[in-house]
């Protein structure tokens, strides 16, 4: 039986809107393509259902959320949860406040408009779609999709995708023993895309390669240890064929014969030296931002790439990992040392230490045995090596 439709003024006491996407299956119909199913923790769960009964604090709102919005295309739910929290992490809120018709938060579709009610003193969101009149339909929906998926994302995935497969920190220097690249064609000194390169090492039943340039140690910024190390992604490569079916002619000859690779897509040129990986399956799963469960305090190891210093949207090495406790999606705050200042307002002058300051935030995506790489989604002055990070 299909729920009645509700209809309530556009704009009752204190409304603002989150766009979260509804996924209810009426009357035995169900969606023309199932939706993806991305994982939900039982914390998550948890925090939600406690919320959906008692709703949210008004404490906890942001001062400036807004009466309205509508998602839209490129909308994450990082990104619209901090128009209405102050802590835009704190998602399984959001979804909690209407369990009923929000059955799955990473489900958000553009054009979709929530109303958050908090005429009883706390916040609730009501689900709705704006029609003529200053009214607003409530109704469950029935949503079909194609096989892409709509959908938009926790944090902005675009800017992680291509580090999911370059960015790689080894427990050890495995790439001494990978394939290698001996020679190029024509005696080259840099390969670009379309060229063949020459690689020596077992290949194992891969074709397609990524190409990595020698790795570096990365070091604990206190102790000093090893904790890993770092490739610099070069590009990828495809095998064309084996050395052992090159020969023309049919005499013997002593000299080994390498296999031969084309150069399929480059990040920097390709140098004789380079070493082979294989690529990898890569994880288009959601990433689900949510904090430590425990205290996690450590350090900003390196920034990826050629950088010293690192902003907004950049790529740090953090020196915790797996080991750790560290999972992908953690949300981390950045710390800023406080300055030494001389006090001379009293009788004789006096060094202090100012308070340190949180400055940003971070969001894991990746993580190892030992380190860790998270994307800097806020911050107010440039991350160098060094810099500590805590739990939110």
């Amino acid at each position: 039986m299909t729920r009645p439709v509700t209809s309530l003024p556009a704009r009752s006491p204190r409304l603002a809107a989150l766009g979260l996407c509804m996924s209810i299956t009426l009357g035995g119909v169900a969606p023309a393509i199932a939706e993806p199913s991305f994982p939900i923790s039982a914390q998550q769960r948890d925090t939600a259902q406690k919320v959906a009964s008692a709703g949210v604090a008004l404490s906890e709102l942001a001062p400036n959320a807004p009466e309205s919005h509508t998602v839209k295309a490129g909308d994450t739910l990082w990104g619209i949860s901090g128009l209405f929290l102050k802590s835009p992490w704190r998602w399984p809120e959001l979804w909690g406040m209407n369990l009923d018709q929000i059955r799955n938060p990473h489900l958000i579709y553009p054009g979709q408009v929530v109303y958050l009610d908090t005429s009883d003193g706390r916040a609730r969101l009501r689900l709705g779609q704006a029609v003529d009149g200053g009214v607003v339909k409530l109704s469950p929906q029935v949503r079909s999709s194609t096989l892409a998926t709509t959908a938009i994302t926790s944090i902005p995935f675009n800017l992680i995708e291509p580090f999911l497969n370059e960015a790689v920190i080894l427990d050890g220097n495995t790439l001494d023993e990978a394939p290698r690249i001996v020679a190029t064609r024509e005696g080259r000194v840099l390969m670009a895309r379309g060229d063949t390169a020459y690689v020596r090492g077992n290949l194992g039943k891969d074709t397609v390669f990524r190409i990595f340039r020698q790795a570096k140690a990365l070091r604990d910024p206190t102790t000093k240890e090893i904790l890993g190390y770092e490739a610099p992604y070069v590009g990828t490569a495809e095998f064309v064929r084996s050395g052992d079916r090159s020969r023309v002619d049919e005499k013997e000859s002593s000299a080994p014969v390498p296999d031969s690779f084309i150069v399929t897509s480059i990040r920097q040129d390709a140098n004789v030296g380079d070493r082979l990986a294989p690529v990898t399956a890569r994880e288009y799963s959601n990433y689900m931002p949510h904090a430590p469960q425990g205290e996690l305090v450590g350090q900003i190891v390196s920034v990826y790439g050629e950088a010293v210093m690192a902003g907004q949207n950049q790529i740090v090495t953090l020196n915790r990992g797996k080991s750790d406790g560290v999972e992908r999606g953690h949300v981390l705050a950045l710390w800023q040392d406080g300055s030494e200042v001389i006090d001379r307002t009293g009788s004789a002058p006096t060094r202090l230490k100012l308070p340190d300051e949180r400055h940003g935030m971070l969001f894991v995506f990746q993580v190892f045995e030992r380190m860790s790489y998270a994307l800097i989604l806020s911050v107010k002055e440039p991350v160098k090596p060094g810099d500590r990070f805590s739990q939110p």
